[in-house]
């Protein structure tokens, strides 16, 4: 053996140490990182209980890069349970807390987790699931009172007041996909990712500082819930509230006013929601707000200016991915543009590519392709979609977009989503943006559908807001109102009325699901 393979790795490549240990080091430690409904924790605090936690994995026998998974409602048991894993050189797995129960036991199954993390709330609809997994030999239980408990887990944290040794490169985290267009997929990402999203779209970008507090409405279990609450504000020492349940508009204003939050994410549902909420006002129940941002999908144009009117704070729009971990394009304070998704965050590369290969035209769609340094090492267990999305550098995104003449990128949908009308493509966005922008049309989905001829039209299908409903007046109304927005071979030749669309967990919209019901 060599001289240099004989060095220990850094201890500085564990993201443990840069995202907790440093703060404590450079007198930090009495700051608050995370507050919940019923308890906060300082960054000292949760330097200690993640020793502990990695100490309670050594006693339980979970070794250096086995799995668990993580099924928690936002707390604070969630960082605890998160950083403590990485200290331990154990991969957490945060898994959906959505999700119907077959589709959880399906991730634990695929990722074979061998300790889970889970809620008390969420336990009884997974007994069934998890009592046939071989891998899995612990099951802890934070709340409740049955079960090996949470806090019962913990140990002293002997053997851990510094993270294990750990490459930058190796893998620290795994993620799901949400399955908007599939089922989903598991996301494994490296440690270096975290701080590079926080070097990039947070200091770059959001312009993150130590007083900020955050609240993210979208939650901790998926990529852009996981920056935005968590990476985020520890990269420099500030401040997160979560939340536990869902992120109503009710739920999401008590917070806002409680709270106080300078920094609000959230999705474009979640935003028209609010919108269409009689307390909604100036600062959204915050006085400290100054910064918002949304991705997930992209936020129509209208509901941005409103938003923006309303409130009295911009809307940073913008798209990142799982695969990705963040927002790699988006629009920047004081230079928003909305109906577009921005430029890229600085430290990123996009490009958009006819199904040629080649590159496009200015507004010429094309599928998305971003290269940047928080990429992926790949899906597990599927090594035939990793060739396909991962390739050298560039990472395929499923995405259609077009590149205006001034550089901001326009989203058209998902590449299986788009079809062409009469041989022009056809943006499902631009048809649901021009509907939502009806004041009777709460939420709108999209999809090809044959007419008569066999020939491809849209079709849609609405959420209609409270006081209004379904005739045929409104339906010639609102096509009426598409071709006026978007133009007149777009607009839908069918529009159906349901009382909610379908969407993943995380909200995004299932439209393979609706060509399902059409039978397209």
């Amino acid at each position: 053996m060599d001289q240099e393979a004989r060095q220990p790795l850094a201890t500085e490549g564990n993201a443990a140490d840069w995202f907790v240990d440093r703060h404590v080091r450079d007198g930090r430690g009495g700051s608050t990182a995370f507050r919940d409904a019923d308890r906060s924790l300082t960054y000292a605090a949760l330097q200690r209980e993640s020793g502990r936690f990695a100490s309670g994995l050594a006693r339980a026998g979970i070794g250096r890069e086995c799995r668990i998974a993580l099924v928690l409602l936002d707390s604070v048991d969630f960082p605890v349970a998160f950083w403590g894993a990485l200290r331990a050189g154990v991969v957490p797995v945060p898994i959906n807390t959505l999700l119907p129960a077959d589709q959880t036991g399906s991730i634990l199954a695929d990722c074979r987790a061998q300790l889970l993390v889970v809620s008390a709330p969420l336990l009884p609809a997974l007994r069934p699931v998890i009592a046939g997994l071989p891998a899995l030999r612990h099951v802890i239980v934070a709340g409740g009172a049955e079960g090996t408990q949470f806090a019962e887990f913990l140990g002293d944290g002997a053997g851990f007041e510094r993270p294990v040794q750990a490459h930058a490169d190796e893998v620290a985290f795994w993620l799901y996909s949400s399955g908007s267009t599939s089922t989903p997929k598991g996301v494994r990402h490296v440690h270096a990712s975290l701080r590079a999203t926080a070097d990039t779209y947070a200091a770059q970008v959001l312009g993150i500082q130590p007083d900020d507090v955050v609240f993210s409405a979208a939650k901790l279990f998926f990529a852009y819930g996981l920056g935005n609450a968590m990476t985020f504000p520890m990269s420099v020492g500030a401040s997160s509230v979560l939340l536990a349940q869902r992120p109503t508009p009710d739920a999401v204003l008590e917070v806002m006013r409680t709270h106080q939050p300078s920094i609000f994410a959230g999705v474009p549902t979640l935003f028209a929601g609010l919108l269409a909420h009689p307390a909604t006002g100036p600062g959204a129940g915050s006085a400290r707000l100054r910064r918002c941002i949304s991705a997930g999908e992209a936020l129509p144009r209208h509901i941005g200016e409103t938003w923006s009117r309303v409130v009295g704070t911009d809307i940073l729009d913008g798209i990142g991915s799982t695969e990705m971990l963040h927002i790699f394009l988006s629009n920047r304070p004081d230079d928003v543009q909305y109906g577009t998704s921005g430029l890229p965050v600085p430290g990123y590369e996009v490009r958009v590519v006819t199904e040629s290969g080649t590159d496009a035209a200015e507004e010429e769609p094309g599928e998305l392709l971003v290269r940047g340094p928080s990429a992926a090492e790949g899906y597990w267990n599927q090594r035939a979609k990793s060739r396909s999305t991962f390739v050298g550098e560039w990472t395929f995104t499923g995405d259609k977009y077009v590149r205006q003449p001034d550089g901001y990128y326009r989203y058209c949908g998902r590449t299986d989503d788009m079809f062409k009308v009469s041989g022009v493509w056809v943006s499902p966005f631009e048809v649901e943006a021009a509907l939502v922008s009806h004041p009777a049309v709460l939420e709108a989905a999209v999809v090809g559908h044959p007419d008569g001829d066999g020939l491809t039209k849209p079709r849609a299908f609405i959420v209609l807001k409270q006081g209004w409903e379904a005739s045929a007046a409104l339906r010639e109304e609102l096509q009426a109102h598409v071709k006026e927005r978007a133009g007149p071979w777009k607009y839908p030749r069918w529009i159906e009325a349901l009382r909610e669309l379908p969407k993943t967990a995380t909200g995004k919209i299932q439209r393979f699901k609706l060509r399902e019901i059409t039978g397209g």
